[in-house]
């Protein structure tokens, strides 16, 4: 059979195991085409075992009889007969050929730093794993098997952060992936950190001794990016509705007016992202006493921009993920490798592996995390002001003077958006010279992904403080009751986190609410009590989706808008 170069024969199936799986129970199945981006979480999150089809062992064993083939010929190959980079130039007789690829690979594992995290090194196996599929990399079907192997006995290769300049591809990390297949470097197993040769002995499997071009095969792609990309989008599809929850909290606990979320409104300006945010805004405010308490009579004309402007912020942020995702979802149909074995036989060289469309994204995405947080943590500062509150104590204390409230908890936040706003400098307007001048311009992807990924986690803990902070104001606001969604975030909440008192230990306290919004509990809470049934049921983690209208808004303060 040809190997894969159509779209409509690109397919991948998760199968479940049983009706009672969990999802650490699927098995993704790597065939000829593109995974889908939950085939990856499902994989590098949640332990999913993975399965080579027949299609793709097919296409597996074609290209490799073009590299044999190509082998046998007295014309330098790159990557087969000849040395790499700056060094391309060199013939490599062919009893030496198998050094080379060992050498190569040692060679370029040459991470520094922390140990990457085992999620991220599963994403970027499964996904080289898949590229290995479509038959345009040369390798052989035991060391194809070989990446698959590894994944299921759970054995996760030590990968450093430092390394990769995100043009070749990520080397060093996918260099220190195959170093582990071939039996060398170290594994985690479990709890511990292992010699790779002593735990793949452990669990049956053989290291793989590389033949021709597959060193260079292993390790010359856009993987690692693409991986943290894949990742944190799933985070952000949970996170940017968190942040509209967190927004409908502050509303409504500082006395703001739903009429400003009205779909009319937003009709005038049609982004998708922002009539999505608006949406959720108007479905999670729905029904709330506090804001039925004010909407006539109530002298204030306008709301601040924080509370006024959030579905404009948010909404751009999902756009903005809406974009990043369809950049991840090309370069999963994308087979990156050089040289390529194409359909006809020949291996060509060629620029593909050049990180710089992955890293544009990660550098857009860090830069709209920085921007929901910093109108996260503005929202949660007016709750402590007292000047701004609307009838609420200094910080929410119990005993103002005696009592800080949480006073502190917004200096933590000034503290991690004050780190956003750093992380979101572009890395890829960076570039190092590298191999003799040879590669001498480089994406920096995998810097803009690992400061994604630290973005990421900061956004998560600054919506956990607005959210624990706005419960707190809520309840300060009794006995006039919340809106159901919003309630039943605070119920939830207060399983984990008491409500308002005397001063007490905050950091358990931040903690917790952090494991809440990043688990997505609160959001699936205040789901639960919505009164729309415009959220798709599998949505969770969707990013373009725009719920439908949820009822009435209420009228704004005055008027005027």
């Amino acid at each position: 059979m040809s190997r894969i170069r159509d779209s409509n024969l690109r397919t991948v199936v998760v199968r479940r195991r049983s009706a009672r799986s969990n999802e650490g129970m699927h098995t993704v199945e790597v065939s000829t085409g593109p995974l889908r981006p939950a085939d990856v979480v499902a994989v590098a999150r949640h332990g999913a075992k993975v399965l080579l089809t027949d299609a793709a062992c097919d296409a597996i064993a074609e290209a490799r009889a073009d590299i044999e083939a190509l082998a046998g010929s007295d014309e330098p190959v790159y990557g087969i007969s000849t040395g790499f980079g700056a060094l391309a130039t060199r013939h490599i007789p062919a009893d030496r050929r198998q050094d080379l690829q060992r050498a190569l690979v040692r060679s370029h594992a040459a991470g520094a730093g922390p140990r990457v995290e085992d999620e991220v090194v599963r994403a970027l196996m499964l996904l080289r794993l898949s590229t290995m599929a479509t038959g345009t990399c040369g390798v052989r079907l035991v060391t194809a098997q070989a990446y698959a192997d590894l994944l299921n006995a759970g054995l996760v290769p030590v990968v450093r952060e430092h390394g990769s300049l995100g043009c070749s591809g990520d080397l060093a990390p996918l260099s220190h992936c195959a170093l582990a297949v071939m039996g060398e470097g170290e594994v985690v197993d479990g709890d511990r950190v292992r010699p790779a040769a002593e735990a793949l002995a452990d669990h049956g499997l053989k290291p793989v001794v590389l033949a021709e071009k597959e060193g260079l095969a292993l390790i010359n792609g856009t993987e690692g990016m693409l991986g943290m990309l894949l990742l944190a989008l799933d985070d952000l599809g949970v996170l940017l509705e968190t942040a509209d929850l967190g927004a409908a909290m502050s509303v409504e606990g500082q006395l703001g007016t739903d009429r400003v979320f009205a779909s009319e409104l937003m009709a005038l300006r049609p982004h998708p992202g922002q009539a999505a945010s608006a949406a959720n805004l108007r479905a999670f405010l729905a029904g709330s006493a506090i804001v039925a308490s004010h909407r006539t009579g109530d002298g204030v004309v306008q709301d601040a921009y924080s509370l006024r402007c959030s579905p404009q912020v948010h909404g751009a942020a999902r756009d903005t993920a809406a974009h990043a995702a369809g950049v991840a979802e090309r370069e999963l149909e994308s087979a990156i490798d050089n040289p390529s074995v194409l359909p006809d036989g020949r291996l060509e060289s060629h620029g593909n592996f050049h990180g710089a469309p992955l890293a544009y994204v990660l550098d857009f995405l860090a830069i709209a995390v920085a921007d929901v947080a910093g109108i996260s943590e503005r929202r949660t500062d007016r709750f402590l002001d007292a000047a701004r509150s609307r009838g609420l104590p200094p910080f929410l204390a119990d005993d103002p003077g005696v009592d800080s409230g949480a006073m502190i908890a917004q200096y933590t936040q000034a503290a991690l958006v004050s780190d956003l706003k750093r992380l979101a400098v572009p890395a890829s307007v960076d570039t190092i010279p590298s191999s003799a001048m040879q590669e001498d311009h480089v994406s920096m992807g995998w810097a803009a992904a690992r400061k994604l990924r630290t973005a990421v986690d900061a956004l998560t803990r600054v919506l956990a403080i607005e959210i624990m902070v706005a419960a707190r104001g809520i309840d300060l606001r009794a006995p006039l009751a919340p809106a159901p969604a919003t309630g039943a975030a605070i119920a939830r909440l207060r399983t984990h986190v008491p409500g308002p008192g005397p001063d007490r230990f905050l950091a358990p306290e931040i903690e917790s609410t952090t494991a809440l919004v990043r688990d997505g509990s609160l959001l699936a809470a205040a789901r639960s009590r919505s009164r729309s049934d415009g959220f798709p049921t599998d949505s969770v983690r969707e990013l373009g989706g725009q719920p439908v209208e949820s009822g009435t808004p209420g009228r704004n303060h005055s008027e005027e808008i």
